[in-house]
């Protein structure tokens, strides 16, 4: 059954499983869907249209859903989706798509959000991202799986941010970022590859060395990207030819690959 506090408002047409628990003073509106194992803390505003998966847990005073900051925006019918067991911290902003883009803003799995961090219209996040206290995503980013940004980063609209990369606290991104790249700096640039995440997702010695190897075609022979994505492609395809990796490694190979081929603004460099 649902425990819902007293001072809770919840409008008629929201829809919510019967265990979530709702604390003090939170409002729940119209177009809201919230499912089995959610817990909403005291003083959190949800705004429709908006889907909450399972097990989900927002702390005091976040905005989920809320109508996003575009002037092109007039009031059209969009949407927030929100996969299952985030954790969304104190103060945090998720905002709506718009019908410029794709009427959707997307958030994946296991997600941490922690105090203050903001996202904007139209992103896509995907599953075990890690955001620290302030960072903050234009409209229309895109972040891969496993991403960590630190401390008040900022992503400027349209960038994606490749699946494993990790950004220094107080980056300024205007460019696409790699999958498996750190980057630091204001404007942010290449530090190398997030080696120590590898290690904690279990990868081997000799899959870390491969990736070092693309990462070195790309950014420290010289080679402009078009030239520098024609050799990555063909140590990938020598490497199949030998032998030397598997389907599963490749894969794993082919995250840096894609994430160059599919970069529309320009690689952080």
């Amino acid at each position: 059954m649902n425990c819902i506090h007293s001072t809770a408002l919840i409008d008629s047409s929201a829809e919510l499983a019967d265990d979530v628990v709702v604390g003090a003073y939170s409002i729940i509106g119209p177009k809201v869907f919230v499912d089995s194992g959610c817990v909403i803390g005291p003083h959190v505003v949800l705004k429709g249209q908006t889907w909450l998966g399972k097990d989900n847990r927002i702390f005091q005073f976040a905005s989920i859903g809320e109508d996003c900051q575009d002037k092109k925006y007039r009031g059209e019918p969009t949407r927030l989706v929100i996969g299952q067991r985030n954790v969304i911290r104190e103060s945090v902003t998720l905002h709506r798509g718009t019908v410029q883009d794709r009427s959707e803003t997307t958030i994946g799995d296991d997600n941490l959000l922690m105090a203050y961090v903001h996202i904007g219209h139209d992103c896509v996040i995907g599953n075990n991202t890690v955001f620290a206290n302030n960072a903050t995503l234009a409209g229309h980013v895109r972040v891969g799986d496993g991403a960590i940004l630190g401390g008040f980063t900022g992503v400027h609209q349209h960038c994606s941010i490749g699946a494993y990369s990790m950004a220094a606290m107080f980056s300024a991104i205007n460019k696409d970022v790699p999958a498996y790249v750190m980057v630091q700096g204001n404007m942010a640039r290449a530090r190398g590859l997030n080696v120590e995440g590898m290690r904690r997702r279990g990868y081997c010695a000799r899959l870390i060395q491969q990736l070092q190897q693309l990462y070195k075609m790309v950014y420290r022979q010289g080679l402009i990207m078009q030239d520098a994505l024609k050799k990555v492609d063909e140590l990938l395809c020598g490497w199949q030819t030998d032998n030397a990796i598997s389907a599963d490694d490749l894969h794993l190979l082919q995250l840096f690959s894609t994430s160059l081929q599919a970069s529309t603004r320009g690689i952080v460099r």
